[in-house]
């Protein structure tokens, strides 16, 4: 196999990819008022469309889902209206893009909260992390646990969340089940310590997760329905004492689901892959559909491991911010530009969509 297979297109679901890089989902919080994007984040996206897939910025589905400040959401008329902007601007230049539903669960401030309420989790154990807000970072709040009759609203709220994806021109969503958020905390015993039938057990601390899914995949189809992992991250300070038997037993029921894709975060969010000792050959094998390899790769590690037939797609995060020709760039070996640190979270244009394509960059 040469580099070229990851630039050949990809069948996914009932949708052609271009190519087999997907743009991974990064959080930007530069949402207007009302948690509504704008036309920037349309003009954003759409330099990015060359990608295979796009897996949008993690979006909330509900006031209480909300994390971070100036973060997007999906649950209102006029997200639906900002995001068909974004969708627009995609579709017009031959791309495809998901929209990546997130609860945050604990990983969130008072004052992000509806009449500055506890943030809630699967347990009242708060998270030693930090979350930008007020313009600044500062220590999360203090959650509440969730009672049992609260949970089936959380199952509604993403499914009424893919309903408005799909209303807004996505061509899919993706749940968000990783880096320590909502359905994360739930699945990690570190943190879930409930004795009911939301905790204890493998098949218990699974069982959100699972019917978030399969309430998204009863609204809008399995074949547009994926989700996001991360086992072993230690992401806003989740952990598991069984990530290989706890995920090993997920991935078996998001394939008798019959999803689209599994997204997986190989290692810690953004850093070693090699955090702990974890088979996520055992996940590829119990997948029979899409499996997306995420974390840390760069051309050589995504060649290689399509090669070896581990992933079929593979995420790509940082390096999309500042190339937003990135596909073209790795398919030419032109170089790559490094992003501006001190704009990456926040702020207007610069650092989000003045990144030069680089035939510009170089004045080819």
């Amino acid at each position: 196999m040469t580099n070229k297979t990851l630039f050949e297109p990809y069948t996914l679901g009932s949708l052609t990819l271009s190519n087999r890089i997907v743009m991974a989902p990064l959080t930007r919080n530069r949402a207007g008022p009302d948690f509504v994007p704008g036309d920037l984040t349309a003009e954003y996206y759409g330099q990015r469309a060359s990608a295979g897939l796009i897996i949008s910025e993690a979006t909330q589905i509900s006031q209480q889902g909300q994390g971070y400040q100036d973060t997007p959401g999906i649950y209102t008329q006029a997200q639906i209206e900002g995001w068909r902007k974004v969708t627009n601007a995609v579709h017009e230049k031959g791309g495809r893009i998901f929209l990546q539903l997130w609860h945050v669960g604990r990983v969130s401030h008072v004052d992000l909260q509806e009449n500055g309420a506890a943030p809630v989790a699967p347990s009242a154990i708060r998270a030693e992390i930090k979350t930008f807000v007020n313009n600044g970072f500062f220590a999360v709040s203090e959650p509440r646990a969730l009672e049992l009759d609260e949970l089936p609203g959380i199952v509604d709220d993403f499914r009424k969340a893919a309903a408005n994806a799909i209303a807004a021109g996505f061509d899919g969503v993706e749940i968000h089940g990783a880096n320590g958020y909502l359905l994360d905390q739930f699945a990690r015993d570190g943190v879930n310590v409930r004795t009911d039938g939301y905790g204890g057990s493998i098949e218990n601390r699974a069982r959100l997760m699972l019917e978030v899914t399969a309430a998204v995949v009863e609204e809008i189809g399995a074949e547009r329905t994926g989700i996001r992992i991360s086992p072993v991250s230690p992401a806003n300070g989740v952990s598991s004492s069984d990530a290989q038997a706890q995920f090993d037993y997920i991935v078996d029921q998001l394939d008798a689901l019959g999803i689209v894709y599994v997204h997986v975060v190989e290692g810690a969010t953004g850093g070693p892959r090699d955090v702990a000792p974890f088979d996520f050959g055992s996940l590829r094998r119990r997948f029979k559909n899409t499996y997306i390899g995420n974390n840390g790769y760069d051309l050589e590690l995504a060649t290689s491991h399509l090669a070896e037939g581990k992933a079929d797609l593979f995420a790509f995060g940082r390096p999309f911010i500042a190339n937003p020709d990135l596909v073209e760039r790795l398919q030419t070996g032109a170089p790559l530009a490094q992003a501006n640190p001190s704009t990456i979270y926040g702020g207007t244009a610069a650092g989000y969509t003045d990144y030069p394509a680089f035939a510009a960059a170089s004045g080819h």
